[in-house]
């Protein structure tokens, strides 16, 4: 073989072995020049206030356990329509309590929806976990408490045989996007100002890396995943320290193939707009779709547009969830198959297990 050929074999290995190095030493030297940085701010919980409401004359106060046997809290609120169109499961985002619901609520309850909203543990008035420090990203036990309160719904007297509806702000969308994933109880979703752990933290650790480095023009070539490398291993440090995991509601959104209506303040500094737009991309369902409220700043839907919002959003559940009313059934009857909801057990991880799909009856 000619001198010449082997080199056109070599160089390009040559080039890319060298770039791989090239990455790793990036990604080596952030990491331990800015690991513990990363870390004390991925831990850092946002600076914005938290809504919370009181609590409704009418509403049905309710505790339920998780898995692990943690006492949940909740509060049932029936509809004010002359039937029951359907039941929604309202998650909460990360600090508020059940009555901050309330008021996103009002509306739905008016149209003929009941509204269940609980608190996870180390919220409100629910158990406090001690092993347990939430913060603002997803974790196992959030999705644990998620599956619970949908498990209660299912065990009702009154349980929609149907399966239920799902509306959740900020990190309760998120949480809400993990259980449509995995349960078919859930037959659409609605998120507010939902985000996932991956797809935010990488362009802040942009901003991150820049405050601590003065190397520029390292910067500039570092690739996307390079930067989410050094956020995984921060995230990993969290995890373990924490005993909790981080699930991917990335992956998770992928296999949502139920109807799916994202809200999204346009002016969100938190949460910027292009990372909703990533989310919502990456989501599996064929009926998806997107609205940014001009203006609005995170979760400020309700407050810049309310007309629109609350119109918005009714539409979609009446699109999605609702029925008419069935004079041979109080609750009515569809034979779709549901999840049956898990039994309270002892497991020896703290996610509840899948369980099997059966017919409803």
């Amino acid at each position: 073989m000619p001198d010449w050929c082997l080199w056109l074999i070599l160089a390009p290995v040559t080039l890319a072995g060298l770039l791989v190095l090239l990455m790793v030493g990036i990604h080596v030297y952030y990491r331990v020049k800015l690991g513990d940085q990363v870390v004390r701010i991925f831990e850092e919980k946002p600076l914005f206030i938290i809504p919370r409401g009181d609590p409704e004359p009418d509403a049905e106060e309710v505790s339920f356990r998780a898995v692990d046997g943690t006492l949940l809290r909740g509060c049932y609120l029936s509809h004010r329509g002359p039937y029951r169109k359907g039941v929604i499961l309202f998650g909460l985002e990360f600090g508020s309590n059940r009555w901050a619901s309330v008021p996103y609520c009002a509306k739905l309850r008016d149209a003929g929806y009941d509204v269940f909203a609980y608190e996870p543990r180390n919220q409100g008035e629910s158990e406090t976990d001690p092993n347990y420090r939430p913060l603002q990203w997803v974790t196992d036990k959030d999705v644990a408490d998620a599956r619970a309160a949908l498990a209660y719904l299912k065990d009702r007297h009154d349980a929609d045989p149907r399966g239920v509806g799902v509306f959740g702000i900020s990190k309760g969308g998120s949480v809400g996007l993990m259980l449509a994933a995995e349960d078919p109880a859930v037959r659409c979703v609605v998120t507010d100002g939902a985000f996932a752990t991956y797809s935010t933290m990488v362009p802040y650790m942009r901003r991150w890396v820049s405050i601590y480095s003065p190397n520029r023009r390292l910067q500039k070539i570092a690739p996307d995943f390079l930067y989410g490398s050094i956020g995984l291993a921060a995230m990993k440090r969290v995890a373990q320290a924490r005993k909790v995991r981080f699930p991917w509601v990335e992956r998770a959104v992928r296999k949502v193939r139920v109807p799916l209506f994202m809200i999204h303040g346009q002016a969100d500094t938190y949460i910027k707009p292009e990372m909703a737009v990533a989310l919502h991309e990456k989501c599996g369902s064929p009926d998806k779709q997107l609205w940014m409220v001009p203006k609005a700043k995170h979760n400020q839907g309700p407050q810049v547009e309310p007309d629109a919002y609350f119109d918005k959003l009714t539409a979609f559940f009446d699109s999605h969830l609702a029925r008419l009313p069935d004079p041979s059934d109080q609750f009515g009857h569809d034979p779709r198959e549901v999840l049956p909801s898990p039994r309270q057990v002892w497991e020896d991880r703290e996610m509840a297990p899948a369980p099997r799909m059966v017919a409803a009856k």
